[in-house]
C-alpha cells in the first residue's frame, strides 16, 4: 500500500546522508517501526513520506512514493499554530458521535472535546490522545506516527498497544519505547550512522524486535570471527611468503658475486615468489570487513557520588497541588532519602509534571547537595541559540571547552552538532546535552521528567544502567515500563487523593498494572 522507491535525503548544512537510494514497501497489515540513534533522520524520513514539501527547507531529497492509500500523520511534537486552537475548534466537524468507542478507549469525554481549552495548555500525554483520535476519526489507510508513546499514561500505552497489534491497518512508526516495540513491531527499519556519521546504513527486516537484536548479534558475532580468520591466516601466508623471499633474495646475491651468468633459474624462482605476494595481497582486498554497528553512548555518572541513607533529600507535604483554580491532588506527601531512586507514574493530566516542578523548586537553591533537573520541554532550561559547547561550558575557558567536547565526542556529537545550535538538534541529543550537563556539574540529586522519552530503543539499555548505578537520589516521572522496573526502588501512583505507593498495594508493578 505504500512504497519508497530510491529515496535519498541529505542535510543542506552539512551534506551529510541520511538515507542513500533507500527503497522499501508498507504491506497491508504490517507494524513497522523506524529505530536508531538520536539523530540519524527517522523523523525527517517520516515526514518525506507523508509530504516532502516538510523537509525541503533544511534537505535535498529525491525519490518516489507510491501510495494507494489515505495516509494519517502524527508529529512528534504538536504546532504552535495548532496550539492555539480550541478542543471544538481542532475536532471542528468530526462527526465525533460517530466514533465514541475511540473516544472511550483514549478516555476522552464529549464534553473534553468540545470544550473552549486550548490544546497548548493540555498535558503532553493528553495532547498525544487528542490528535490520535481525530486522526482515527479520519479513518485512514495508513498511519505515520512519530513518538505516540510520548507521555502516555500506562493505561492508555496499553490500549495504543493493543490497537497496533489489532488493527489491519499499516503502520510505520517511531517509538522508544521497548516494551511497546517488543508487543507490537513485526517489521523494523534500523536507520544507522557509521564511520564517524560519514555514512549512512539502512537495513530491513521483517520479524520481531528481540528476534532481529538476536539475528543482528549473531551476524556480527560470525562476520566479525570470518574477518578474523581472514586475516589471521594472511599474516601466516605473508610470514611464510617473508621466509621464501628473504631466502631466494639472499640465494640470488651469493651466487651473483660466486657466478653472475648462473643466477637466471633464481630470477624466475624470485618473479614466482613476487607474484605469489601480489596474489596474496589481491585476495586481501576482498577479505570481509569487521562488522561497524554504531554504538550508543551515555557518560557515567562519577562513581564518587554517594548520598549516604540517613540523609534526608526531601520531606514534602501539600494539601493540594493545582493549577490556577483547577485543584489536581490532594494531600501530597513524599519523603525521600539517601540514594534513592524514586519513580512517579499516574494518568495524564493528574499533575506529576507540576509536582516535580515544585519540588525542583524547594531543592534547586539547597547548599547541602548539587540538584538538577530535566523537564518534559527541554526549552525550560535550553537556551536554543546557544550551541552545545556554549552550554556545556559555561565560563568558557579552554578547559571547559576541551571537557565539553571530549564528553560530547563520547556520546557521538559530531563537529558540526557541537557547533551548531542546540535548537536544531533532535530531541534524544537534546536529552543528551541534559544528561551530561549533570555529569559535568557533578549532580548528586536528579529531577528528571520523562528521562527516556527521546533516547532510542538502542540507548536506552545504555541510559538505565548509567541511572540504576546512579549513587545520589533520583526523583523521575515516567511511563516507561523498563525504566520504572529497572531503575526506581520505589514507585508512586500520583491520584486525586496524593501519592499511592504500589508496592503497598500489590505484589509488583506489571500486577498493578496488568
Amino acid at each position: 500500500m505504500l512504497e519508497l522507491k530510491n529515496v535519498t535525503i541529505r542535510l543542506k548544512k552539512d551534506g551529510r546522508t541520511l538515507v542513500d537510494n533507500f527503497s522499501f514497501a508498507l504491506n497491508h497489515g504490517e507494524k513497522a517501526v523506524m529505530i536508531g540513534e538520536e539523530g540519524n533522520g527517522k523523523s525527517t524520513l517520516l515526514k518525506f513520506i507523508y509530504q516532502r514539501e516538510l523537509i525541503e527547507e533544511y534537505c535535498e531529497c529525491s525519490g518516489y512514493i507510491i501510495n494507494k492509500g489515505k495516509t494519517a500523520y502524527l508529529p512528534q511534537t504538536m504546532s504552535e499554530s495548532c496550539g492555539e486552537l480550541s478542543l471544538a475548534e481542532y475536532f471542528g466537524n468530526e462527526e465525533y458521535y460517530l466514533h465514541m468507542d475511540i473516544l472511550t478507549k483514549l478516555g476522552l469525554s464529549v464534553e473534553f472535546i468540545l470544550s473552549d481549552q486550548k490544546l497548548s495548555t493540555l498535558s503532553g500525554g493528553e495532547k498525544v490522545k487528542v490528535q490520535l483520535a481525530r486522526l482515527l476519526m479520519e479513518e485512514p489507510d495508513i498511519l505515520l506516527l512519530d513518538e505516540p508513546t510520548n507521555d502516555l499514561d500506562i493505561t492508555t500505552l496499553q490500549w495504543l498497544e493493543a490497537f497496533i497489534t489489532g488493527t489491519r491497518l499499516p503502520i510505520l512508526y517511531i517509538s522508544h519505547d521497548e516494551t511497546l516495540i517488543e508487543n507490537t513491531a513485526n517489521v523494523i527499519v534500523h536507520m544507522e550512522q557509521i564511520v564517524r556519521k560519514t555514512k549512512c546504513r539502512i537495513s530491513v527486516s521483517r520479524c520481531p524486535y528481540q528476534e532481529y537484536l538476536l539475528r543482528r548479534r549473531s551476524s556480527f558475532a560470525h562476520q566479525e570471527q570470518v574477518a578474523k580468520k581472514q586475516r589471521d591466516d594472511y599474516d601466516k601466508q605473508m610470514e611464510r611468503w617473508q621466509r621464501i623471499y628473504n631466502r631466494v633474495d639472499h640465494e640470488q646475491e651469493v651466487i651473483t658475486r660466486q657466478n653472475p651468468s648462473g643466477g637466471r633459474l633464481l630470477k624466475k624462482k624470485m618473479h614466482a615468489v613476487m607474484s605469489m605476494g601480489k596474489r596474496f595481497e589481491k585476495e586481501k582486498e576482498n577479505f570481509m570487513d569487521f562488522p561497524q554497528e554504531e554504538e550508543a553512548i551515555l557518560a557515567k555518572f562519577d562513581e564518587a557520588i554517594r548520598l549516604p541513607s540517613g540523609k534526608r533529600v526531601l520531606d514534602f507535604l501539600s494539601d493540594k497541588l493545582s493549577i490556577g483554580e483547577r485543584v489536581l491532588a490532594k494531600n501530597i506527601r513524599l519523603s525521600v532519602s539517601g540514594s534513592e531512586h524514586i519513580g512517579i507514574t499516574g494518568r495524564n493530566g493528574v499533575g506529576k509534571s507540576t509536582l516535580l516542578e515544585i519540588l525542583w523548586n524547594e531543592l534547586k537553591h539547597r547548599r547541602d547537595i548539587t540538584a538538577a533537573y530535566m523537564p518534559q520541554n527541554y526549552a525550560e532550561v535550553l537556551d536554543f541559540n546557544k550551541t552545545p559547547i556554549q552550554y556545556l561550558a559555561d565560563n568558557y575557558t579552554k578547559d571547559d571547552v576541551t571537557r565539553a567536547r571530549t564528553y560530547m565526542g563520547g556520546m557521538k556529537f559530531t563537529h558540526e552538532e557541537m557547533t551548531g545550535k542546540i535548537g536544531s538538534l533532535s530531541g534524544g541529543q537534546k536529552a543528551k546535552i541534559l544528561f551530561l550537563d549533570m555529569v559535568l556539574h557533578g549532580a548528586d540529586v536528579l529531577l528528571l521528567d520523562e528521562p527516556t522519552r527521546n533516547f532510542s530503543p538502542l540507548s536506552g539499555p545504555v541510559v538505565r544502567a548509567a541511572l540504576r548505578n546512579f549513587g545520589g537520589t533520583v526523583i523521575s516521572v515516567s511511563h516507561d515500563r523498563k525504566y520504572l522496573e529497572e531503575v526506581c526502588d520505589k514507585v508512586y501512583e500520583l491520584r486525586e487523593n496524593g501519592l499511592v505507593l504500589i508496592d503497598s498495594e500489590e505484589d509488583s508493578y506489571e500486577t498493578f498494572y496488568g
